[in-house]
């Protein structure tokens, strides 16, 4: 059984979260608090395996105490708050400071539509508990980090794609900040809602060298440049001429994905010589197919290794498929990547 501890001030939304998870049949909840000052309490004496966590709350807000939290004590906790429908900065820095993921709680007819989201809250329990967390410390907020290969020529044409899920803000944040400014063009596919991925480009061309913004059709690749998949389109890169240009799609979901990382690596094969993928933290396999297809027409592939994913599910899933050319750890990764496209 997962023990599952849920911290939010609202009376209602403890009882039907508490209602709704113990229908999974291997979720327990141990206990509800109204405040983080009471949860504080009952982690010490119900030793949960998962938090689940709300944003805004009287006494400390939820931010406050989840870096508290992994600070002092690490544990896997799950974001539950209105403020994700708006792709809060607030959830995203909780990402930051350790949370495993994240789901929008109902605004209205709180009962109704947490039933609709039942199967998504067993999934992201069952994931976090599986996750690895590690102890927050402040200085990963600060600013942009030091690029790597300043100055060194690539080759040209090359391609970097990369796809990642649970735990892949984060790991793509490790990536793109080790980038040059004048590195081939990045492509990323990262299973994130609508409105988060536009808030989540927006705050990781803030912190790196390189370009980095939402896709939208018709972008053109270019050095420097870093376009991620919409939250809710799949993207595909599309040769014209001598141009590599995005298009987004609004086809079925891929792997129950949209966006999904396969389809992207799929519409690369055509110039697979040219391109360098990897495959990083994530549930399911969405991405290794996709990997391994890409291998066998000429690319080079990398998949992170399982002690640096929070869930090594997707590189998992590469690398028994042997669709990895490397298996690298996270913070090797932006070195592989840029030694595979350097001349």
């Amino acid at each position: 059984m997962i023990k599952v501890l849920i911290v939010d001030d609202s009376p209602l939304l403890r009882a039907v979260l508490k209602a709704v998870l113990e229908q999974a049949g291997d979720i327990e909840v141990v206990g509800a608090a109204k405040d983080p000052y009471e949860a504080r309490d009952m982690i010490k004496a119900l030793q949960p395996d998962v938090l689940t966590l709300d944003i805004e709350m009287p006494k400390m807000d939820g931010l406050s105490f989840l870096k508290n939290l992994m600070r002092l004590r690490p544990m896997p906790v799950v974001m539950l708050s209105t403020l994700t429908q708006k792709g809060s900065p607030e959830t995203l820095e909780a990402l930051e400071v350790g949370a495993v993921d994240f789901i929008a709680k109902p605004m209205s007819n709180v009962a109704e539509q947490l039933e609709a989201y039942a199967d998504v809250l067993y999934q992201k329990i069952r994931t976090a508990s599986r996750a690895r967390v590690r102890a927050f410390k402040a200085d990963k907020q600060t600013g942009a980090r030091t690029a790597l290969a300043a100055g060194k020529k690539f080759q040209l044409r090359s391609v970097m794609a990369i796809g990642a899920s649970t735990g892949g803000t984060e790991a793509l944040r490790e990536v793109l900040t080790k980038l040059p400014s004048n590195c081939p063009p990045v492509v990323i596919t990262q299973h994130i809602p609508p409105v988060f991925s536009t808030s989540f480009a927006l705050r990781m061309d803030k912190c790196c060298e390189v370009s980095v913004k939402e896709a939208e059709d018709g972008d053109e690749l270019g050095a420097g440049k870093v376009f991620i998949a919409p939250g809710d389109r799949h993207l595909l890169i599309v040769q014209k001429g001598t141009k590599l240009i995005c298009q987004l799609s609004d086809s079925e979901k891929v792997n129950r994905h949209k966006p999904a990382v396969d389809v992207l690596f799929d519409s690369l094969i055509p110039v697979a010589k040219n391109v360098h993928a990897a495959l990083l933290t994530g549930m399911g396999s969405d991405g290794a197919q996709g990997l391994l297809r890409l291998k066998e027409a000429g690319a080079s592939t990398f998949a992170q290794d399982e002690a640096s994913c929070v869930v090594w599910g997707m590189p998992r899933a590469a690398v028994e498929l042997n669709a990895a050319n490397k298996v690298v750890s996270l913070d090797a990764m932006a070195k592989a990547l840029l030694d595979s496209v350097s001349s």
